[in-house]
């Protein structure tokens, strides 16, 4: 029985490497690039007012259409990308794919602003009101109303349903055994706290979960990259190496050095590309379910929000970490086994090793309170698709058990299907975004001439489908 799993484990390993490193990878690279090109590079020529009307109008009430703020509705889809990812993610790149996998994920981020705008803006424009009065929507919705390719939305519905249940377990496994090296904590104890305080959460539904995230948030992503910056500041001399090593290295093999085992430049391209992806989720699907529900008059208008999005998540937070692990020398000291303690090597060099270790063990339990619930909500969205609102409360249930099981390290095996599931999501979602890049186009052009150049007048394209409540349920296709 152990061969068997073995040697399944050992297949499961094999096809996920080779998706993410030449299907998905080049998927996500040329995908980017189409959309980047349609739109006119967008995301750089408008990204002034991408700033402006962001962080500039966080505070501007509106009375448009929707069930949370705009940035509610931003800190809610940042809340299940900003945390783990960038705090462990990053180093587990850089052990893998050397110094060069942060140039890859500056990359794909780049690129991948033109797809989290893209799919953001479609998800605003076939969004729903659910049973409840609760606005709904994300890829299951526009795959289906805007091209009615029904299998592929049920396709992406199931497998993110699924994917779900494997990242809401290994998040608490991560911060369970984090805590149990911090503090001496018992895994049982953090899966417990986990559990109680996720639960009030998640119950709460997307109102509350907006309320958490749009405080929570933007409190911890600041003080985080501020002790980035101090880590950063006291090695400056170290920056211009560093930057030599990531530009180098991402085009040629890196040798072993200490700790680190050496990489090539295919690791470098796949690990940075993977780690770029898993950290702000642009083209897996994610932004747009939580998009969907913001107060809004116009879909580029929020889609903004996405820009900025992956402007945070990867190009700050990523980059602090990584900047933090390479310029303080962690990752030569640190093997690849045990790369998610680099950045508090890197703090403890700084703060004091004890203070390292806590300062981030206590980052790390907040943002994975906050993942998980969006990571929750994520889930039972595509359960009330495929069957229904009331299928979906019941399926809350038993996400938040498995919040406990995850802790305390149960049902690890299927945890070796999460890249592939993750797979699945992407490719369920990317490929309708390319074939909707004429709606994509029309719209922003709408945006960029009746409201950046301020010509007004009526919309020259639709902006929003039928806003009657339409439910969607396997057993009604």
């Amino acid at each position: 029985m152990e061969n068997l799993l073995s040697l399944i484990e050992t297949g499961v390993a094999e096809i996920s490497n080779f998706l993410w490193t030449y299907l998905l990878a080049g998927l996500l690279v040329v995908g980017g690039i189409f959309l980047t090109i349609r739109l006119k590079f967008f995301q750089f020529r408008f990204f002034g007012h991408v700033l402006n009307k962001t962080i500039g109008q966080i505070f501007k009430k509106n009375r448009h259409e929707g069930t949370i703020t705009p940035f509610q509705a931003f800190t809610s889809a940042l809340a299940s990308t900003a945390g783990a990812t960038n705090i462990v993610g990053v180093p587990l790149a850089i052990a893998l794919g050397g110094p060069g996998a942060l140039f890859w994920m500056w990359a794909v981020a780049l690129l991948g602003m033109a797809t989290r705008y893209s799919e953001i803006l479609l998800g605003l424009k076939y969004r729903e009101k659910n049973e409840d009065g609760v606005w709904v929507g994300g890829p299951q919705y526009y795959i289906k109303k805007g091209l009615g390719w029904d299998k592929v939305a049920i396709i992406f519905a199931l497998c993110l349903m699924l994917e779900a249940f494997p990242s809401v377990m290994v998040q608490t496994n991560s911060i369970a055994t984090q805590m149990e090296g911090a503090f001496g904590w018992p895994t049982a104890i953090t899966g417990i706290f986990l559990t109680i305080i996720v639960g009030a959460i998640i119950f709460g539904g997307i109102k509350r979960i907006g309320k958490v995230t749009d405080k929570f948030v933007p409190f911890m992503v600041v003080t985080y990259v501020l002790g980035c910056l101090i880590v950063i500041l006291a090695n400056i001399t170290e920056l211009p190496n560093v930057f030599a090593l990531i530009f180098q290295h991402a085009f040629t093999p890196i040798s072993a050095a200490g700790g680190f085992a050496g990489a090539a430049v295919a690791q470098a391209i796949r690990w940075g590309i993977a780690r770029g992806l898993y950290s702000n989720e642009a083209g897996l699907g994610t932004g747009p379910i939580a998009h969907a529900a913001a107060q809004t008059d116009h879909p580029s208008k929020q889609a903004l929000w996405g820009i900025f999005a992956v402007f945070i998540d990867t190009i700050v937070i990523c980059s602090a970490t990584g900047l933090a692990v390479l310029s303080s020398g962690a990752w030569r000291e640190v093997g690849a086994d045990n790369a998610s303690s680099m950045i508090s090597v890197a703090f403890g060099d700084i703060f004091g090793e004890q203070f390292g270790g806590t300062f981030i063990a206590i980052f790390l339990l907040f943002f994975v309170m906050t993942t998980i619930g969006v990571l929750i909500f994520y889930g039972e969205k595509q359960a009330e698709y495929l069957f229904g609102l009331k299928a979906s409360k019941w399926l809350r249930v038993v996400y938040i058990l498995s919040v406990y099981l995850g802790a305390i390290g149960g049902l690890q095996f299927l945890w070796q299907f999460l890249d592939i599931l993750l797979a699945a999501v992407v490719l369920a979602n990317v490929i309708p975004i390319l074939f909707m890049n004429k709606e994509i186009k029309a719209i922003t052009e709408d945006y960029v001439e009746r409201i950046y150049y301020g010509k007004g007048g009526k919309p020259k394209v639709q902006l929003f489908s039928d806003e009657s409540t339409d439910h969607h349920k396997v057993s009604n296709e």
